[in-house]
């Protein structure tokens, strides 16, 4: 048993994926993050009015090197590289992606399809690389796939 009392898998790099969550499950995903010992961020979307603020908030939290990340194919390479922020895996907490759901659903489908590849590309490596997004408080109608995880749609 972990530090917090319990033990989700999070250090299971083949379960890792991107999970919609409630806003209230944020707290034990980020102890539970840090008892797997994964590299934990928290990225509040909160205002995030169109892409270019979305990609700057990641960048920022993620402190991605200049000039990384300014565009969804940046992204998805720094998303695959990480080597200024090596861990044996890696948790990010996306807080008010709801806004961005409601707002910009183009970005949010964009962004958990980024996500979704990076995380299988670090699977492919054994490295747990999760992303967790607080759609809302409960119930948001998010469509899911079999295992929880918010579809990329084309």
């Amino acid at each position: 048993m972990s530090q917090s009392g319990f033990d989700i898998g999070l250090d299971d790099a083949s379960q890792a994926g991107v999970f919609e969550v409630e806003v209230g499950d944020l707290p034990a995903l980020a102890a539970a993050a840090r008892d797997a010992g994964l590299l934990l961020r928290r990225i509040d979307l909160d205002g995030c009015g169109d892409k270019q603020a979305l990609l700057l908030r990641i960048g920022t939290v993620l402190d991605l090197p200049g000039g990384r990340g300014r565009n969804w194919d940046a992204l998805m390479d720094a998303l695959r590289d990480l080597e200024w922020l090596p861990a044996p895996g890696y948790a990010l907490l996306f807080e008010a992606a709801g806004q961005l759901q409601a707002n910009r659903p183009h970005e949010l489908e964009t962004l958990v399809g980024i996500l979704q590849e990076a995380s299988h590309w670090w699977a492919d490596a054994g490295v747990p690389f999760w992303a967790f997004l607080a759609l809302g408080a409960a119930g948001t109608g998010q469509a899911q796939d079999d295992r929880g995880q918010v579809p990329r749609r084309s």
